[in-house]
């Protein structure tokens, strides 16, 4: 990983154009390819990102990020204050808490419970950046992967998009849909679930155990 905090303005051009006029700011670069542009007031969302696969081409004073769409994202650097590169290796993973584990148990058991015919393919299913929950297929034989969470945030919507971004590029299983489940699932979380193309499930884990009616709720 590499960490570069630099004065810099920054411009978009593609579906649409954006400028970020100059200012200190956090410019990361990733192993996968991804680069992105961070503010210190923003949390964890960044400014301005790319999404791998991109290439970076570094010149004198600019900085050109192109994707695979040809989307470009320019970085005019006035002043470098920092530069350094980071070898973190294999990163474990999330580990999750015992009902976030429980559930995943749970509805890999019982994925009837998504709908009739659906098949498990495998929990835990590998990517670069993280095993997906469950991915299984649904009664239509298309793909769909399940992100699992006890309180459903944007984060988590954010990590399932990166999931699918991965495994749609995947022409064995593509085309991949996405389904978020979590027991509690913040309004915030379904407008950009919606928006990303992603089915919402709350998720009763009495329900899942047996002990209660076992249908779930689809929004």
């Amino acid at each position: 990983m590499r960490l570069v905090i630099a004065h810099c303005s920054v411009d978009y051009v593609g579906r649409l154009t954006a400028h970020l006029p100059s200012a200190p700011r956090l410019i990361l670069v990733k192993r996968d390819g991804s680069v992105s542009i961070h503010a210190d007031d923003r949390a964890y969302k960044p400014l301005n990102w790319m999404s791998p696969p991109c290439s970076l081409k570094e010149g004198e004073g600019v900085w050109t990020v192109i994707n695979k769409a040809g989307e470009k994202l320019i970085i005019t650097i006035d002043d470098i204050l920092h530069d350094s590169s980071h070898e973190l290796g294999v990163d474990p993973g999330l580990v999750k808490d015992g009902v976030e584990a429980h559930l995943q148990e749970l509805l890999a058991d019982r994925l009837d419970a998504l709908g009739a015919g659906w098949t498990l393919i495998r929990r835990e299913y590998p990517t670069p950046i993280g095993p997906v929950d469950i991915l299984c297929r649904d009664a239509d034989g298309t793909t769909v992967a399940v992100e699992i969470k006890r309180r459903g945030e944007i984060d988590g919507v954010e990590q399932l998009t990166r999931y699918l971004e991965l495994l749609n590029r995947d022409t064995l299983i593509a085309p991949v849909k996405g389904v978020f489940a979590a027991q509690e699932i913040k309004p915030q979380a379904r407008v950009l679930a919606a928006d990303r193309g992603i089915t919402c499930v709350t998720l009763d884990y009495n329900a899942l155990r047996g002990t209660e009616d076992d249908k779930l709720k689809l929004f």
